[in-house]
């Protein structure tokens, strides 16, 4: 199918919101379709929704009109966050590649959020949205009495795309959601038949074409300026009490992201920080397994999705995180660089970093090589990864993998991976079977009607990506996965309801005796105002051989146990003003049982302010052995905005099984795009003060008080000529003649040797 021709803009517009320039009106509004609460039903309100181009932009305009709030619903004013408001947004398959794409979204208030998907918007491997990606954008809006009415415009120089001579396809998506009613209205026109986010599928939106459109290359230059002190509870040397040690701190960096090709992009890094990178949250640990933390640090965001290479679960060959990170920890980064891009119909990824010596850690450099191309149809693609983790001491780790994903037949997809590790202490004559995880995967991706899928993962013992993530080794794996979903008619109040089971056993690979198994059936109710509620029954089984700890201490010891409970989830609507999230489980435990509940309210008292909590309290109990554990986990997060610009949030937690608290709050001024200044405040508290044979711990167990101050410049590392009709090289100087003019490019300078003008420099 031809793509569809966007407009081109003729005449000027005002950047104001207004959308009432003769401009507008020459461009076309686009065909919208109710895609919730039921689908192809009859849209409430009048939506008007543009897109057009010039030389520069990417332009969205819109004229929502609403009868019943007038401006439209506004319940914050903090960037990047969701909070029931009204919504007008753009996707944007910009490399047009099917699976990758970049979303943008504003309130009838202007605030602006911006994120990534990928995986093209399956959640067969985790949640495909990255919420921590930020570009350079703008956003106007205007509210009145009839609605609200906003232009957003987007630099094509924040856009990778491939430029065909100034021909530029990609894929689009655009949408209007009305909070209150949860009613959306898209383009084009796609069912939900493959989840809550079709509307947002790279392979599902529809292609279109622009022209004359070039890539621009503009250097971002963000140096940064740090300063604070800190300070550390420490023992003393005859270890009778504790102390403060003090340090301070005075840092300057430099990140600079240059666009190398229209669609080929490095990104340098000089003496790295994250101080205003927001901390992780608590979690407690009831596995025997480690906990897996997100990537949060924006150096790692952009097109962080050609870096993924999964391997079941949260289990990954790379994960940024273990660059400059041990135990959640930052070590110092000296610098790095990473490129990133699509060539044609192949992304690349390659990512290089530098740490320093810190606190008894060696020097270390990460390094990462991904390439994926696109095979047999545009939802296809085969490609490899390599990683290098090196000490300066010559310890090495490394790992290559490759994978693929081909669509076989209507919605029928089939992976394949392989994976290998090799580090310093191998010895002669592994197999390397034992040193590699292979995995196979065939699915139906469809969330309408029947879906499907069945997993098979074989890991061998001497396994081991120390750039990666995993929750296991030495096993071999095999899961299945049934459901069917219902879309409901006008007259019922489920949009959906959702009916399924699932089945995994975890085998060891020494003796093939199972360590986990599970059958866990479920039904999901979601309603049209969108409320969720889920019901889950759990059966599972687990075969320790080794005694291991809870969080607190608790042992758990050697056995074959059986779990047998129940999970109820409920969401209230995101619309609300006051949305609370319940879920409650209880069942047996172990050699015992265990009741979890947990509380996650959100509140908002008007734009400026949002209260969310969550509360989750595990009572368990092992009665034969007298033992019991109260764990409780509490976190608290208050945002105030007073407008886009001036910002704080503040974030509490407490763990009472690490038997700690803390404080992370974070001021922020934001200038312009890219500039922005930081004031950040971390605590850590001991809750628990007094213990058997030592000193009492303190109360504050460190703080930190930082400034940070990041500003962009952009400008050009060229000045960029069109229309050359001829050059020729003279001595030491290069002539180019355009349409009407020539110029001479001699030692870096630029000379207008004839022209309409005369001559000059």
């Amino acid at each position: 199918q031809e793509p569809m021709r966007l407009v081109r803009l003729t005449e000027p517009i005002v950047f104001d919101g207004n959308v009432d320039e003769a401009a507008w009106d020459a461009v076309p509004p686009l065909p919208l379709t109710v895609y919730q609460p039921t689908y192809g039903g009859e849209a409430t309100e009048r939506s008007e929704i543009r897109v057009a181009y010039d030389d520069d932009y990417l332009y969205l305009a819109g004229r929502l009109y609403d009868s019943a709030t007038g401006g439209g619903n506004v319940k914050t004013l903090y960037r990047d966050r969701y909070s029931g408001d009204d919504i007008f947004g753009i996707v944007l398959d910009s490399y047009n590649d099917h699976e990758t794409a970049v979303w943008f979204t504003i309130n009838p208030a202007g605030v602006r959020s911006d994120r990534t998907i990928s995986n093209d918007a399956e959640m067969s491997a985790g949640m495909p949205m990255n919420a921590d990606w930020n570009t350079f954008w703008d956003a106007a809006t205007v509210q009145s009495h009839e609605g609200w009415f906003a232009e957003m415009r987007i630099p094509f120089s924040s856009l990778g795309f491939q430029d065909d001579d100034g021909n530029v396809e990609m894929g689009l998506s655009v949408y209007r959601l009305i909070a209150s009613k949860n009613e959306r209205h898209i383009f084009p026109d796609i069912p939900p038949n493959w989840g809550f986010l079709s509307f947002a599928k790279p392979s599902k939106i529809t292609r279109v074409s622009l022209e004359g459109v070039h890539s621009r290359s503009p250097v971002y230059i963000t140096p940064y300026v740090l300063g604070g002190l800190s300070r550390e509870a420490e023992l003393d040397t005859v270890r009778t009490s504790y102390g403060y040690e003090g340090d301070a701190t005075r840092e300057l960096g430099l990140d600079l992201k240059y666009n190398l090709t229209d669609n080929l992009t490095i990104d340098l890094t000089a003496n790295t920080d994250f101080a205003q990178v927001e901390v992780d949250d608590q979690q407690v640990n009831l596995t025997r397994f480690s906990l897996f933390f997100p990537e949060k640090r924006q150096f790692f965001q952009e097109r962080a999705a050609i870096f993924d290479f999964t391997t079941g679960g949260f289990s990954r060959l790379f994960h940024s995180r273990k660059v400059g990170l041990t135990d959640g920890q930052p070590v110092p980064i000296i610098g790095g660089a990473r490129l990133i891009g699509r060539v044609g119909s192949t992304d690349i990824g390659v990512l290089n970093m530098q740490t320093a010596r810190s606190d008894g850690l060696l020097s270390e450099n990460f390094g990462v090589v991904r390439l994926k191309k696109q095979v047999f149809n545009s939802n296809s693609t085969v490609g490899g990864m390599v990683t290098s983790r090196v000490e300066e001491d010559g310890r090495y780790n490394a790992a290559v993998g490759v994978d693929g994903l081909i669509r076989m037949f209507g919605d029928e997809y089939v992976t394949l991976k392989w994976a290998s590790t090799f580090d310093t202490d191998d010895e002669s004559g592994i197999n390397p079977l034992d040193r590699s995880r292979l995995i196979a995967r065939w699915e139906r991706r469809r969330q309408n009607g029947l879906s499907y899928a069945a997993d098979f993962i074989r890991s061998g013992g001497d396994y081991a990506p120390e750039m990666g993530f995993q929750m296991r080794n030495d096993f071999t794996f095999l899961q299945g996965n049934l459901q069917h979903v219902w879309l409901m008619g006008e007259g019922s109040p489920f949009f959906s309801v959702t009916l399924g089971t699932s089945a995994l056993a975890y085998t060891r690979n020494g003796d093939n005796s199972v360590e986990t198994g599970a059958v866990e059936p479920k039904l999901h109710f979601e309603f049209k105002n969108n409320a969720r509620l889920e019901l889950t029954a759990i059966n599972s089984y687990e075969s320790v051989r080794e005694v291991f700890e809870l969080s607190d201490n608790t042992e758990i010891p050697i056995g074959d146990y059986w779990f047998h409970g129940g999970t109820m989830r409920f969401q209230a609507s995101r619309a609300k003003t006051f949305r609370p999230t319940f879920t409650a489980s209880t069942g047996t435990f172990y050699d015992g049982w265990n009741v979890a509940l947990q509380a996650e309210p959100a509140w908002n008292l008007s734009s400026h302010f949002e209260f969310s909590a969550a509360y989750q309290f595990n009572f368990i109990r092992f009665p034969d052995r007298q033992e019991e554990l109260n764990a409780h986990l509490a976190r608290v997060r208050l945002d105030v905005a007073l407008d886009t610009h001036l910002s704080l949030s503040a974030f509490l937690q407490y763990s009472s099984t690490d038997d700690v608290a803390s404080v992370n709050a974070r001021l922020r001024y934001h200038f312009r795009e890219g500039s922005d200044l930081w004031v950040v405040y971390d605590e850590g508290m001991n809750t628990l003060r007094d213990g058997v044979g030592s000193p009492r711990l303190p109360l504050s167990q460190n703080r930190a008080l930082l400034v940070k101050y990041t500003y962009t410049v952009v400008t050009t590392l060229a000045a960029e000529v069109r229309n050359v009709s001829k050059s020729f090289k003279t001595g030491s100087a290069t002539v180019c003649a355009l349409d009407d003019v020539s110029l001479e490019i001699r030692s870096g300078e630029l000379t207008l040797i004839e022209g309409p003008s005369g001559s000059g420099k």
